[in-house]
């Protein structure tokens, strides 16, 4: 009885955020440089971390240096933290859908290879369900003349990538802004679904 007591009190003095990330739910997603996928998400409401790394590749504990060589099959990804309360899944993909080009096979931007590739990785049977009606419902939209090439596929090992890669785009803003503007990813979109 006095484990549950205590138990109860430590949660009562708990910082909020360690409260609510007891029905956080997660959502994996690939969208070429995981620095640009991070920013896009990390602001939205509801949405708690977002944590760079790579996903769907053979070698245990891949590097950056390894992943971005393309020789270990990982992709760079984002793993979002989100509560499901204050942003739904849906929600999470229209953000996805509007921050990457949809139609690149070959990459993002001016990052090519396949371990730039976009990409959804579903946790379950409800989100592949809602990822393949987003990516349908965009694909009929007319917003694209090219098909849209975006895989859908089951979520593999998530592995965080290097501390100096973490919440980049605030660390480095100059950078990150120069980066985001010469890689053409801001022109494309700003061009697909206005500066808005």
């Amino acid at each position: 009885m006095k484990r549950i007591i205590v138990f109860f009190a430590l949660l009562a003095i708990l910082p909020t955020s360690h409260a609510l990330a007891v029905n956080t739910e997660r959502a994996i997603f690939a969208g070429g440089c995981f620095w640009c996928m991070e920013s896009a998400l990390e602001h939205l409401d509801g949405v708690e971390e977002v944590i760079s790394g790579y996903t769907d590749g053979e070698k245990l504990n891949p590097t950056y240096k390894e992943v971005s060589a393309g020789g270990t099959g990982h992709t760079e990804a984002v793993e979002v933290h989100y509560d499901p309360q204050k942003i739904s899944y849906l929600a999470l993909l229209d953000a996805f859908w509007m921050n990457i080009n949809p139609t690149d096979a070959g990459g993002q931007f001016v990052d090519r290879g396949n371990q730039y590739r976009s990409g959804i990785f579903y946790l379950n049977a409800e989100q592949k369900h809602l990822a393949e009606q987003s990516k349908q419902k965009l694909a009929e939209s007319g917003r694209f003349d090219k098909p849209l090439v975006t895989e859908i596929t089951k979520a593999s090992v998530f592995y965080p990538a290097e501390d100096y890669h973490q919440d980049y785009y605030s660390k480095n803003p100059l950078r990150y802004r120069f980066y985001t503007r010469g890689s053409g990813r801001k022109g494309f979109l700003d061009k697909v679904w206005g500066k808005d």
